[in-house]
């Protein structure tokens, strides 16, 4: 390999080879092809008619980019198809016998009817990947219904263990149903292109939202089996670990985590309170979670004596896990998240520069992918169809003619 060649490779990331085939929507799919794409794969968005990914048209704008839209679809190619008609249904089963994967979030059975299905689509691609995101799965008693986020959160136990202790359920802020499908999705789908290139097979992947968040239950599944009753909310605080959560400052609160004892020992030391690390009803955690109530209004007697500001120097001077709690945008502009180049910065011919998160993936001595915006509804239509599926004028034509792909 030349030094021009690998310099090349570097900034297309380690997926450069692979071709996704993409007929996902809003969320869950996307996400998982985002993934992806920022790791170098290929991916070609099929978009309906008109209106395309519904995202397009989520509020807030800037000019006619959806902030929704925006953020999930960035260096992915869009095409135009009809899928109810028949060039387009002959456009989408070429594009897969030449795809690597093909990923979808259709309630199970839609792209069975289309004929889009595994079965159809693998016997003309055996090396086919398959991935099918929804949000029950292929199979069980839930398998036809509708499913968001805020479903899967409900039906998992997840939205029951979020909040404070006594109050009404409260769903995560993020869209962790829909995004750890996604993720679940793109781990399937890694693992499986690992796997075919011992077996030269491809494979179907099943991917249902509300398993991906049961699987990440983790240690809160395993309270249940242990002890045979489900865990509580605890707002910021911990069921295991204390102290641990939101303490209150002389204006606003501090996160704290005392993980281990020694953490206690030097947030002891931080708060002038030495004397409760001899004090055997405190030295050690399973002592401290007895005495949860009493260990917490300890250390908040002295948190409420100075600012968030000073304590977080403080803590920090004592080598104590803490934190202030950030906004969404005093996140965003955070020294490590700069530092770390998580913010970058694409230019739009007309709106000039758009801010967007990096995929937070970084290689050694590799350059990250470079951003590109997220594609106009049916801006790559002709140039997949001629430079991919090697179509004539002619054909694309009678195509746009037909309804199959979008207009001009």
């Amino acid at each position: 390999m030349s030094r021009e060649q690998g310099r090349l490779r570097a900034k297309q990331g380690p997926l450069h080879n692979v071709k996704v085939l993409d007929f996902t929507r809003i969320l869950s799919g996307p996400y998982a092809t985002l993934l992806l794409a920022d790791q170098g794969a290929e991916i070609i968005k099929v978009e309906a008619p008109r209106r395309g990914d519904e995202t397009r048209h989520y509020p807030p704008f800037r000019g006619e980019l959806s902030h929704y839209f925006t953020a999930l679809n960035r260096n992915k190619k869009s095409i135009v198809l009809d899928l109810s008609k028949k060039g387009g249904k002959e456009i989408a089963r070429e594009l897969a016998a030449q795809s690597d994967v093909v990923i979808e979030n259709f309630r199970p059975g839609v792209m069975d009817r289309l004929g889009l299905g595994y079965k159809e689509l693998s016997a003309r691609n055996p090396g086919l990947i398959f991935c099918a995101i929804s949000g029950f799965g292929s199979e069980g008693p839930l398998r036809d219904r509708p499913a968001f986020d805020i479903v899967a959160q409900a039906l998992s136990g997840v939205m029951s263990i979020n909040g404070e202790p006594g109050g009404r359920p409260t769903k995560l802020g993020l869209p962790i149903g829909d995004m750890i499908g996604g993720i679940y999705g793109t781990i399937g789908i890694l693992s499986a292109l690992h796997e075919r290139k011992e077996t030269g097979k491809g494979c179907f992947i099943d991917i249902s939202m509300l398993d991906g968040l049961l699987g990440a239950l983790g240690y809160l599944a395993q309270i249940y089996f242990v002890t045979g009753e489900s865990p509580q909310p605890f707002g910021t605080k911990h069921a295991s670990v204390v102290p641990y959560g939101a303490f209150k400052t002389s204006d606003g609160y501090i996160i704290i985590a005392c993980l281990t004892d020694e953490f206690w020992q030097k947030l002891a030391a931080a708060i002038e309170r030495e004397d409760l690390v001899s004090d055997l009803r405190f030295a050690k955690n399973k002592d401290r979670v007895t005495r949860r109530e009493e260990v917490d209004a300890l250390v908040e007697e002295r948190t409420v004596t100075r600012t968030t500001a000073e304590w977080a120097e403080r803590l920090r001077k004592f080598d104590v896990p803490h934190a202030p709690i950030l906004s969404v945008g005093e996140a965003l502009k955070h020294p490590s998240t700069l530092a770390r180049g998580m913010v970058g910065t694409v230019t739009h011919p007309d709106l000039g520069d758009i801010q967007m998160v990096r995929n937070p993936i970084r290689y050694e001595g590799k350059e990250r992918t470079l951003l590109m915006l997220p594609p106009e509804l049916g801006q790559h239509t002709e140039d997949i169809l001629r430079s991919i599926l090697h179509f004539t004028s002619e054909r694309i034509e009678e195509l746009r003619d037909e309804g199959a792909i979008n207009s001009l």
